[in-house]
This record gives structure tokens, C-alpha cells and sequence, in this order.
């Protein structure tokens, strides 16, 4: 991005509580990086999930053909979530994070 905004997105709770946010790097023409995080403690099911798809949804993913993507080591919604909404994913362990390297279907193919 020329300005060197940082797109973020943000997830609440039901009560208006930020639970989830992601901050997106624009790579390329084809690829694209998120880093995404929860709020420790209990969260409602699906939370995780959610923030997935929001990133996933958002222009400037859905727009690529190629995610990486960091989430917290063994999260398993968010590892979950983006092998079902992915092609041809591949992960490993980098410290304290799941790193996610996927291909993303093209729009209107899932």
C-alpha cells in the first residue's frame, strides 16, 4: 500500500467487546499476509472461526490467489477454519505461532 496503512480488522463480542483482530500485509499482485490474534480467556465458539472468515472476506485477501497466514500455535479453529476455506494449505510450527501458507480458491468457486 503507497501510504503504508496497515488494513486491520476486528471482531466483538455480543456485547461490543474486541475479541479477535487481524493485520494484513498487501505482499504482491498474488499474495497476501495476516497475522491474526484472539483475546485470551473463554470465547464464545465459533469466534475464532469468525475472525477467519472476516479476514478470508476482506477486498484485499479475497482479491489474491495466495494467503500466508500466522495464528496462535495450536488454535485449532483458526487452522481448521482456513483448511476449509483453502486450497492446497501447508503449516508448521515457528515459536509461538502456526505459520499457514494456502492457495485461495478463485471467488464464486466454493
Amino acid at each position: 500500500m503507497s501510504d503504508g496503512a496497515r488494513p486491520q480488522i476486528s471482531i466483538d463480542d455480543e456485547e461490543g467487546r474486541q475479541v479477535g483482530m487481524a493485520a494484513i500485509d498487501v505482499v504482491d499482485d498474488s499474495t497476501v499476509r495476516a497475522s491474526l490474534h484472539v483475546e485470551p480467556g473463554h470465547l464464545e465458539p465459533g469466534t475464532r472461526a469468525r475472525l477467519v472468515d472476516a479476514v478470508l472476506d476482506a477486498p484485499e485477501v479475497s482479491s489474491r490467489r495466495h494467503v500466508e497466514v500466522a495464528v496462535p500455535l495450536g488454535d485449532g479453529e483458526m487452522l481448521d477454519r482456513v483448511r476449509e476455506r483453502s486450497d492446497n494449505e501447508r503449516s508448521r510450527a515457528a515459536g509461538t505461532s502456526c505459520l499457514i501458507d494456502a492457495d485461495l480458491p478463485e471467488p464464486g468457486t466454493r
